[in-house]
């Protein structure tokens, strides 16, 4: 009996694959037949994982490394996925946000998409076949204006741009959607937690309970787990969802208040 999903033959890119969503999104394709490669600025030292190669993809330079390997690695892509994201932008809202702090953000939530996609899709859609994954943010229509205004925008640049590409490209047989995550449980978002607990004097579970709180409540109760993205990220890429294209799913456990 065929399995409801397989990636079986499919050769997939899946930055920043070796923590958190990104790294439960390589496990999961390649278990479900994909050939992988994905990337990191630096090797883990018990990396195990898919094909793995180097690359600092806030530079155009290593993006272009990235491209190239994927032709090297892989002979050519049929699904990206753009994991990576995040920011290092302080606290103290918009007066603590100079220039640098906001092309920080750009560069590395909107850019290595911008930039991988102009190089790998014109191969998809000579091929006449691909998918294009942006992992977005709820923060792009939730943002926290004391801590995540520059990543909130970036974010939501990336998600007008995914929109705007997908009516471009569809017409050619490359499907482009979107997974907007809410809270994930990371071993960052975790440790913070721990950081929050300590502070305040209070259990790890009620360090959890400040970060649900600060976005507002999640009526699930509990973070979503990187399995969860991944499980969502794969459906998409999958042949499954073939008539899936310019839409975004939020996945956040009920946080985003409206529909």
């Amino acid at each position: 009996m065929t399995p409801f999903l397989t990636l079986k033959g499919k050769r997939a890119l899946v930055t920043s694959g070796t923590r958190g969503a990104g790294a439960a999104t390589v496990r999961l394709f390649s278990e479900l037949g994909a050939q992988v490669l994905t990337t990191a600025r630096s090797n883990p030292a018990d990396w195990e994982g898919a094909q793995f190669v180097a690359a600092d993809l806030t530079t155009a330079e290593g993006c272009e490394s990235l491209a190239a390997a994927v032709q090297d690695h892989l002979g050519g892509v049929d699904i990206i996925v753009h994991m990576l994201g995040g920011s290092s932008a302080p606290a103290g809202g918009d007066r603590a946000l100079d220039d640098a702090e906001w092309q920080r953000e750009i560069d590395l939530n909107l850019m290595p998409a911008v930039r991988l996609d102009r190089a790998l899709l014109p191969a998809m859609e000579a091929q006449g076949i691909g998918v294009v994954i942006h992992v977005t943010s709820i923060q792009r229509s939730l943002p926290l204006p004391e801590a995540t205004t520059a990543y909130a925008a970036a974010k939501a640049a990336l998600s007008t741009y995914s929109k705007s590409l997908s009516k471009q490209v569809s017409p050619k047989g490359v499907r482009v959607a979107r997974v907007s995550p809410g809270w994930i449980e990371t071993e960052s978002s975790v440790e913070l937690a721990k950081r929050l607990a300590a502070e305040h004097g209070v259990d790890i579970e009620a360090g959890k309970q400040m970060i649900m709180d600060a976005l507002g409540g999640v009526p699930i109760g509990r973070p979503s787990k990187p399995e969860e993205i991944a499980n969502l990220v794969a459906f998409i890429a999958s042949d499954r969802a073939g008539t899936i294209t310019g839409a975004e799913y939020v996945i956040d456990g009920g946080t985003v208040p409206t529909a």
